[in-house]
């Protein structure tokens, strides 16, 4: 059976009161007289902590921290010191040592130094897990990464879809992925040995990107000294990713359109057709459908690109998967800055899932990559401002206390590994009262469940 504390003392009195202290919180706890029998229980793939004496006969609890360690550097070791062995007690934090009691102790004191430790005992282990997840799932599942059904969903037609040599129409919000899916359809596809070429429609002069997609020849126009390979050619046998495709100007969608039912190009200047084979992946910010109507986007362009269609969920919706995507970013910037994998709080856990995250990823690859360096979580749009929101209301100032006060009582509650006592308590406000915000705010059952 597995226990959540495992308990080395060698006086049996004391033995005895720490583990009905901690049983009568709720805990499971396994006794142990030595720490020699105590070590055979320990496994690094438990989430449990280990309490013990200091001074023990046989090995002491130094010794036992030094062994704990050694099969698992992010085990727990809480030790029990007597008075006078302050110096010692912080030489052993220093070596690794996850806190100390001193004697004499209150229970309640015993409690709430277990609890913490088993709430970050709890996260090491559901990382790991994660890490294991990504580091057992297929190509596809390290690139595209999620568990949510929408993730699921996305995964499964963005592998049928790369099957086929169709073209593909990405949509979604800004900093979702829509290159990242343009790639996984390449490197999944039979193109993969060739060219992928992105280009940014929006971020090209209309003067250029004629010239850009479909390339010139010398003399073609002023400046135009020598021949120029358009992206369309230099992409022959791959893939040309066209993202911000609402950018490009109506009469280059005509050209566009042709290309897509001719699959030849002709350069400026020039007279000669060229065939191109080249499969083309679109990406949209916007509501293309909405555009065409609205006379901003040729529909026959629209109809034409939205054979095959992926849709890419903002962050917000799929925040489930929040846990997951952070440990995935947050071991890519330790490899890329050669540090140690970090493994994030409760609390900042509870702040990662509390934020809008309007960037989408890219807002949560700016937070991964602080934390990865040693600067902690900050999410960039916790705390709500005055301004425009996504959807470009304002949000009134009762909006903005409304906000505030969830993301608040959010995180004290994980601050206090979901206790209510300590949460009212360090909120200033009643039992009671905290009650009714908790249904107000609509707070998951996940965030309130140990209240």
């Amino acid at each position: 059976m597995n226990h959540d504390v495992i308990l080395i003392d060698d006086e049996v009195h004391l033995r005895t009161a720490c583990s009905q202290a901690i049983e009568l919180a709720g805990l499971s706890v396994a006794a142990f007289a030595s720490a020699e029998e105590a070590l055979d229980h320990i496994d690094r793939d438990r989430a449990c902590v280990v309490v013990s004496d200091v001074k023990m006969a046989g090995m002491g609890g130094l010794q036992l921290l030094e062994a704990t360690l050694e099969r698992d550097p992010q085990m727990p070791v809480i030790l029990i010191t007597g008075h006078g062995d302050i110096a010692m007690a912080v030489k052993a934090i220093q070596d690794g040592a996850y806190d100390f009691i001193q004697k004499p102790f209150a229970s309640e004191r015993l409690v709430e130094v277990v609890r913490r430790a088993l709430e970050m005992r709890r996260l090491v282990i559901e990382n790991r897990a994660l890490r294991n997840e990504l580091a057992s799932g297929d190509d596809l599942e390290r690139l595209i990464v999620g568990r949510t059904p929408s993730m699921v969903r996305l995964r499964e037609l963005t592998e049928s879809y790369a099957a086929t040599d169709a073209d593909v129409l990405v949509t979604g919000e800004t900093g979702t992925g829509k290159e990242l899916i343009a790639r996984a359809l390449h490197q999944r596809s039979t193109r993969a040995h060739a060219r992928f070429v992105a280009i940014n429609c929006g971020a090209l002069p209309e003067t250029m990107i004629e010239s850009e997609l479909f390339g010139h020849v010398a003399g073609a126009f002023t400046g135009a000294d020598k021949a120029r390979v358009g992206k369309f050619e230099y992409a022959d046998g791959g893939t040309l990713f066209l993202d911000e495709i609402e950018s490009m100007p109506i009469d280059l969608q005509t050209q566009l359109l042709r290309v897509l039912q001719e699959r030849t190009i002709t350069p400026l200047g020039a007279n000669q057709e060229s065939a191109i084979d080249v499969r083309v992946v679109a990406a949209t910010k916007i509501d293309l459908a909405a555009a065409a109507d609205a006379g901003n986007f040729r529909s026959d362009l629209y109809f034409r690109l939205n054979v095959l269609a992926l849709e890419i969920p903002p962050l917000r919706e799929r925040r489930d998967d929040l846990p997951l995507l952070f440990t995935h970013l947050l071991d890519q910037f330790a490899l890329r800055f050669k540090r140690e994998p970090v493994t994030p709080s409760p609390a900042d856990i509870a702040a990662l899932m509390s934020d809008e995250w309007r960037g989408n990823i890219r807002e949560l690859q700016n937070v991964a990559m602080r934390c990865a360096l040693g600067f902690g979580i900050e999410a960039p749009s916790s705390t709500p401002t005055a301004g425009p929101d996504a959807d470009g209301s304002t949000s009134t100032l009762n909006d903005q206390i409304s906000a505030f006060e969830r993301l608040l009582i959010q995180r004290t509650l994980a601050e206090h590994n979901g206790r209510l006592k300590p949460t009212y308590e360090a909120l200033g406000i009643s039992r009671k009262t905290l009650y009714e915000k908790i249904r107000k705010h609509g707070l998951s059952e996940r965030e309130d469940a140990t209240v």
